[in-house]
């Protein structure tokens, strides 16, 4: 069955996480993603733990490509990186604005030779403006996207993800404006630049901040696990001394959790009408949850609340994650051979289309695993390479 991506040629030239993730979401549905990386390696390689001398996260990031090396300061790595992109349909690129025209590399020469080329740009600040020359992480656009800010207790700071939140997000903004930008090119003919800030994408994500401060004047304040538009929401520890979340974003599901936990009378209360008005009575509603929660095991919530039909959800750790049924169902997780490990657990695919889905097919290559391969589909011979490697273009 043909994937839904088949036929596509993606230049990953970018490191760490938001552009090589993008790239790895176009490779999951059958793009043909070429990861670029300096001989040193892309930084990812020694991020978090490691196997055996063989870093993990590097595995999961460099699926589904083919790694080559490139030196692209050096002109004969320059040159192969023309041939590259002469054959490609996107280039995904994170170097400061700058960098690719510096080295002759920028859009305007790329596109001379291919006018269909998409050139996808991911930055901490863009292309342009008072900090674009900045060096930019996923943790710069979680503080400046206002998501720290209202993350965390009321008397406690602002509180960072303790994982790369922003990168992710605007990773899937970035595989989001390739299918946009692509699909626009069926329509021109022509390619075009995609300029994502890592600082944009996030702050769509946290709400409608900005709205309601420009019509209200209203500054969102951090309030912990609980929310300002609907209670009982919170996480609540159970007897044996495990946690459960609860959420009642809808009336029905509120008054069912109420009932369970034996205040019925709450529905009858003139505030329990309304979200809000009900996240005004936290207190008192997270009281009559948490104590009954408290009076009985994880498990036992659990069946009740599903029983009741109201919302609940154990807090798993990754242990948990990796035992569920329903993850198990979904082949949420799957097992990846992999020459240097054995075997590499790692999430599936996004999401699954039913005539065209994605695969995972290969965990992330070695460094410069695939370059022979790849400059030979561009016409080098042996002795060619060879004599890049010994100039260090390699």
């Amino acid at each position: 069955m043909t994937a839904a991506l088949a036929g596509l040629r993606v230049l990953d030239v970018s490191t760490l996480f938001a552009g090589p993730m993008a790239a790895t979401m176009l490779g999951d549905f059958g793009a043909d993603v070429v990861k670029v990386e300096h001989p040193r390696g892309d930084p990812v390689r020694t991020h978090g733990a490691s196997k055996d001398g063989v870093g993990l996260w590097g595995k999961v990031v460099g699926r589904n490509k083919r790694g080559v090396t490139l030196n692209l300061s050096d002109a004969a790595g320059q040159e192969v990186f023309r041939r590259l992109a002469a054959g490609a349909d996107v280039v995904i690129e994170n170097f400061r604005p700058g960098t690719l025209e510096r080295w002759g590399l920028g859009y305007e020469e790329l596109s001379r030779d291919n006018p269909g080329l998409v050139l996808v740009r991911v930055t901490g600040f863009g292309q342009f403006g008072p900090y674009s020359s900045r060096p930019g992480f996923g943790t710069l656009a979680e503080a400046m996207s206002g998501f720290a800010a209202i993350t965390g207790e009321p008397d406690g700071p602002p509180t960072l993800p303790p994982f790369g939140l922003a990168d992710g997000i605007s990773a899937l903004t970035a595989a989001y404006a390739t299918l946009a930008a692509l699909r626009a090119r069926d329509a021109t003919g022509r390619g075009q630049v995609v300029d994502l800030a890592i600082i944009e994408p996030i702050l769509t994500v946290v709400g409608p901040q900005p709205t309601v401060y420009d019509a209200t004047g209203q500054v969102q304040q951090r309030t912990g696990n609980r929310s300002a538009n609907n209670a009982p929401r919170n996480t609540y520890r159970t007897r044996d001394g495990r946690w459960v979340a609860i959420s009642t974003s809808s009336q029905n599901i509120a008054e069912r959790v109420v009932r369970l936990v034996g205040h019925p009378e709450y529905v009858d209360e003139p505030w329990f009408a309304s979200g809000a008005e009900r996240a005004r009575h936290a207190d008192e509603l997270d009281e009559a949850v948490g104590s009954w929660v408290a009076e009985r095991d994880r498990d036992e919530v659990v069946r009740a609340f599903e029983e009741a039909q109201a919302a609940v959800a154990p807090i798993y750790d990754v242990r948990d994650v990796v035992d569920d049924p329903q993850f198990a169902a979904l082949g949420t997780l799957v097992r990846v051979p992999d020459p240097e490990l054995g075997s590499v657990l790692m999430q599936n695919v996004l999401f699954r289309l039913s005539d065209t889905p994605g695969e995972i097919r290969s965990a992330g290559p070695r460094l410069g695993e695939h370059t022979e391969q790849v400059l030979g589909e561009l016409g080098y011979g042996a002795d060619e390479v060879a004599d890049l490697r010994r100039r260090g273009a390699l």
